[in-house]
């Protein structure tokens, strides 16, 4: 009789593992607490359409990390991928758009079918903070703040660089995309298959691609900033200004995308200084998402970490149980 096994990229927690990232959690919770923010849990699994419609159908998260399947009464469900969509889903279902801000933080597994290798497994467990009320650059920094302040309590914040930019709103957007349509169709015969679908669908998503190919083309294509709403750009001058009154050091990156289709305006990333293209906590605004799910015309700012690439960086001291 074969033995049973482990799915691949599904790991057991054992011992000191199961208790480190539990210390992490813990201390993330700790900082929450101290920001004024409330706890909130969704479903593991949600209606597919929470994350299609939200995600966008040309990110790699939809187009082949999704686990989706039909259950018996035939309806499309999809294991989350991650926890911000899912989040907006419940605000709109239990009617909380009267009580704003609402400020929220998850902890919990989350599921990605891709290829296991460090740091990024196909169940891995992410924790995160959501902001939600009018429109306004303060949130944005808050939940930077609040992200610093985390992981300076890890002790890696000095192993890390914030990477910002600003993609603008949607007539931004839709302006960029023209210009990269224009130059991308020019190098078409040398992107990435998967690109050439990204291509027609959404160009963006081809300044976050990791192929090589792509990657080679991307060293010269036009820059956001240079489309961006006088609005827009003083909106980004603000963050920038507040972030350095709060001396929290930072690199302007102009073609930092992220991958999901629901942010706009500012965004950012963690990432590690030895490897810029390993973020440890990464997010952004999101202007569109909670009407993009049928609710009113409401502003999110938020980020996720993985706790399994915190805890290759964090050294814990975990007392030993007898």
């Amino acid at each position: 009789m074969t033995k049973a096994k482990n799915i691949r990229g599904m790991h057991d927690l054992i011992g000191e593992e199961f208790l480190s990232q539990k210390e992490i959690i813990k201390l993330f919770e700790s900082v929450a607490h101290n920001f004024n923010f409330k706890p909130i849990g969704t479903p593991i699994m949600e209606f597919n359409e929470v994350f299609s419609r939200t995600l966008g159908l040309s990110s790699d998260v939809v187009m082949k990390e999704m686990y989706t399947f039909i259950d018996r009464s035939n309806d499309k469900l999809t294991l989350r991928p991650e926890g911000t969509a899912g989040i907006a889903r419940a605000i709109i279902s239990n009617g909380l758009t009267q009580d704003l801000p609402l400020k929220y933080y998850y902890y919990g597994p989350m599921f990605r079918y891709e290829r296991p290798q460090k740091g990024r497994l196909r169940q891995f467990t992410q924790v995160g903070v959501e902001v939600y009320s009018k429109p306004g650059i303060e949130k944005d920094f808050e939940v930077i703040y609040l992200a610093s302040n985390f992981l300076k309590d890890l002790n890696i914040l000095d192993n890390l660089i914030l990477k910002i930019n600003n993609l603008g709103n949607l007539e931004d957007r839709k302006n960029y995309k023209k210009i990269l349509k224009e130059y991308y169709l020019q190098n078409k015969s040398k992107l990435s298959k998967d690109s050439i679908i990204r291509l027609e669908k959404n160009p963006l998503r081809i300044l976050d691609s990791k192929s090589l190919e792509d990657l080679e083309v991307n060293k010269y294509v036009p820059k956001i900033s240079d489309v961006l709403s006088e609005q827009s750009k003083k909106n980004f001058i603000k963050l920038k200004n507040i972030l350095e009154d709060f001396n929290i050091l930072y690199q302007e990156d102009p073609y930092l995308v992220r991958g999901l289709d629901y942010y706009s305006n500012t965004i950012f990333e963690f990432t590690l200084k030895t490897d810029t293209k390993f973020a440890i906590l990464a997010g952004g605004n999101y202007d569109n998402l909670v009407s993009e799910l049928g609710g009113p015309k409401l502003s999110g700012s938020g980020w996720a970490a993985g706790v399994e690439r915190l805890k290759s960086l964090v050294k814990l001291k975990n007392k030993k149980t007898k």
